[in-house]
């Protein structure tokens, strides 16, 4: 679901996308960062009987980022970006799995961490 939301997004064309004026560039890039943290999280929960869960849900959602990114490349007016892929999309993906870490230390029913 997550994954059809971030691409359902990335085939919007730019005339067709909102402006938020000043705070455009802040709007559009959290987004990424929200949208590659809740990945992150449901690549975790998929991978709840492995090893190595975290690094393998942060690697797999960098690779649906970049895939992503070359998916806008055929979008009109969009262009791809490895600046998203590597740093707000990266960072969200980190931060999202940080969040679920410390959310399940304090929460039991996340046993699947």
């Amino acid at each position: 679901m997550v994954m059809a939301v971030i691409f359902i997004f990335s085939s919007t064309p730019s005339s067709d996308l909102p402006s938020y004026g000043f705070w455009d560039t802040l709007v559009k890039k959290g987004g990424h960062m929200i949208g590659y943290g809740l990945l992150s999280v449901s690549y975790m929960y998929g991978l709840k009987d492995r090893n190595n869960k975290a690094w393998l849900a942060w690697l797999l959602s960098l690779l649906y980022a970049a895939s992503d990114e070359y998916h806008q490349s055929f979008t009109p007016g969009r262009t791809p970006s490895p600046v998203d892929v590597i740093f707000f999309d990266g960072i969200g993906a980190s931060v999202g799995l940080g969040l679920i870490r410390i959310w399940s230390k304090r929460h039991e029913w996340f046993s699947w961490l």
